[in-house]
């Protein structure tokens, strides 16, 4: 005994419900990574734009320093025992009393 089941299209279903899902997906996708990740890449490069020599910084790597030259590349810091040379975009927040 041989059931052929065959699938039938739903005579009541629109041909754009599954576009109309995928453009939903599309949506949803871009509220929840997209938008967040580019707020983040901004206020990165506003932070960044905004350091000045005296600023004390934390990198991304956890060193905590304060600025004291810097150019178009790098930064260096002075440290608890020394200088170091970071590139800008290591620059991971402000610390002290005037950080919000």
């Amino acid at each position: 005994m041989n059931f052929v089941i065959a699938q039938q299209a739903d005579p009541g279903a629109s041909p754009y419900s599954s576009l109309i899902f995928l453009a939903l997906m599309g949506v949803v996708f871009y509220f929840l990574i997209i938008r967040p990740q580019r707020k983040r890449v901004k206020a990165q490069q506003e932070l960044v734009s905004a350091l000045e020599i005296g600023h004390e910084v934390r990198t991304i790597g956890g060193i905590h320093g304060r600025i004291v030259s810097m150019d178009d590349q790098s930064v260096v810091l002075e440290v608890e025992q020394g200088r170091i040379r970071v590139a800008r975009r290591a620059i991971g927040s402000r610390v002290g009393s005037d950080e919000a």
